[in-house]
């Protein structure tokens, strides 16, 4: 698949997510997501806002759904999100049932490997489980106690166990997030707020300068290779 840029609005209110989003469409961004912090200080209503201000855009809702699967599926769907995210240590039974509910919905189903012992494994269970994209996925607190840890030691052993689209996802910098397509990942996160060169972009920040960084990313992860 052609190479796709996510921005993840891991903020925890509607104010400061949604002029953030607003600065990553018009930089070119593909995909917005509902990052787990914004779920849960604002819910539904940040789906449903993210929904109303930007119709044409797809919104992942960062569930990481461990049980539940057809319920929190169906009301993110409801809401107005276009993908959900479920993890792979998640029951057998919850993962089919996040992937009926978008099968009902029209929408996808992103798995993500985050703290599986046996990724390449775990994505080949969830492949079959009908899931459409996988992520590999080295968490905060998992890489803080053990640094130096990074999804690109997980990326290549994932990528010959199937043949969905995979993300990933952890601490990596914007140079490395940039080579992700070459790497096999075509779906590239940059997180928001973002720290690059040791400034951290807040809702605070000046939006021309995000403006002009996220749109250097685009253009990077875009650009045709040989």
């Amino acid at each position: 698949m052609e190479p796709i840029v996510q921005v993840s609005l891991d903020l925890p209110t509607l104010a400061d997510a949604l002029p953030i989003a607003e600065v990553a469409v018009r930089a070119g961004v593909d995909w917005l997501e509902a990052g787990t912090p914004l779920i849960l200080g604002e819910g539904l209503h940040a789906v449903r806002a993210l929904r109303q201000r930007f119709p044409e855009h797809p919104i992942v809702a960062d569930l990481k759904t461990m049980d539940a699967g057809y319920l929190e599926a169906e009301m993110m769907f409801r809401a107005g999100a276009t993908h959900v995210v479920v993890m792979g240590l998640a029951h057998p039974a919850t993962i089919r049932n996040a992937v009926r509910a978008a099968r009902e919905y029209g929408g996808y189903v992103m798995g993500d490997l985050m703290l599986h012992p046996d990724k390449p494994a775990c994505a080949r269970r969830m492949e079959a489980l009908g899931v459409d994209y996988v992520i590999v996925h080295t968490g905060l607190d998992e890489r803080n106690d053990e640094i130096g840890k990074s999804p690109l030691d997980d990326l290549p052993a994932v990528r010959e166990a199937v043949s969905i689209p995979i993300q990933a996802v952890g601490g990596l910098s914007i140079e490395q997030a940039i080579r992700l397509p070459s790497l096999g990942a075509p779906l590239v996160v940059i997180g928001a707020p973002l720290v690059i060169e040791n400034e951290e972009f807040k809702p605070s920040a000046d939006d021309d300068r995000l403006f002009r960084l996220l749109r250097e990313i685009v253009t990077e992860v875009k650009r045709p290779r040989a």
